[in-house]
């Protein structure tokens, strides 16, 4: 029996998901660090009434940090939500889809939602943003550094969905759901 020579696609096939898992993995662990800030943007947010009542100094700094946290928490809940499927939607239309009907809907909504979306943030939001982190701009009401951290968490939110969405429209059919996070 002859067989047919080998194309090489076994060994590309494996590389893309070696690099496809690779990035699932990244993706996870920023969420997973980012998910640590809330505890600590609570404390921060309780502390400020007593640290301007009781002590009379450092309500405003606490303030600050807190709201470059809080930020960063944020930016990565759209993806956090993605690959937790807990997106609000409407399950009485989706429920009477089929499976790859209801895929197929799924990557349309990428394709012409999320992505375009995703990237009309960088588009538009690179500049301000670079011209911030250059500037190290500062709180306008306290004058603490910090500031343009909270502009590049718009940037972070961006980069965020725009992985998550490239490693869903990549995803095999049968392991769309097997994430790790």
């Amino acid at each position: 029996m002859i067989r047919p020579a080998p194309s090489g696609r076994g060994k590309k096939d494996g590389r893309n998901a070696a690099l496809r898992k690779r990035l699932d993995q990244g993706v996870g662990m920023v969420l997973a660090l980012l998910d640590t800030l809330a505890l600590p943007v609570i404390v921060l947010l309780f502390l400020q009434w007593p640290l301007r009542d009781l002590l009379q100094a450092g309500s405003r700094e606490a303030n600050d940090l807190g709201q470059i946290m809080f930020a960063l928490y944020i930016a990565s809940s759209i993806t956090k939500a993605t690959r937790h499927h807990a997106h609000l939607k409407c399950d009485l239309f989706s429920a009477r889809l089929s499976n790859r009907i209801r895929a197929l809907t799924g990557k349309a909504g990428i394709l012409f939602g999320l992505l375009p979306w995703a990237g009309f943030i960088l588009w538009a939001s690179l500049p301000l943003v670079a011209r911030s982190f250059a500037q190290q701009e500062r709180f306008a009401e306290t004058g603490n550094a910090g500031y343009f951290i909270i502009k590049g968490a718009l940037v972070l939110m961006a980069c965020l969905i725009v992985l998550q969405s490239l490693l869903d429209l990549t995803a095999p059919a049968a392991a769309g759901d097997e994430r790790q996070d």
